[in-house]
């Protein structure tokens, strides 16, 4: 039976923590109520930060195959399912999107 070492598995989670903090988005207050300065600015960042996670997931995946040191399974399997929570979030958010156009291109005037 092996034995864990609780601090350094401690630092591990808390590094990977701060990793997977995604940045906040820039709110622009105004009359107090807060709003997104441009939906399409918000929008691509999100995308951009989807791709990055599919990018870094697919580069820690490709590592531990090759065998490299300092590659642990579990950081592999957290960026790899993090990078897949994300893509399938956007593919809702595609596609209410998608269900909401259609809804306001059936409306009569």
């Amino acid at each position: 039976m092996t034995t864990i070492d609780v601090n350094s598995l401690l630092s591990q989670m808390r590094r990977m923590t701060a990793v997977t903090e995604l940045p906040s988005a820039k709110i622009n207050t105004i009359g107090g109520s807060a709003a997104p300065s441009d939906f399409g600015a918000l929008l691509k960042q999100s995308l951009g930060s989807v791709a990055d996670l599919q990018k870094t997931a697919g580069v820690q995946a490709a590592a531990f195959e090759r065998g490299d040191k300092g590659v642990d399974l579990a950081q592999v399997m957290l960026s790899v399912q993090k990078a897949d929570l994300s893509l399938s979030t956007v593919t809702q958010v595609r596609n209410k999107m998608v269900d909401a156009y259609k809804d306001i291109m059936n409306m009569s005037f």
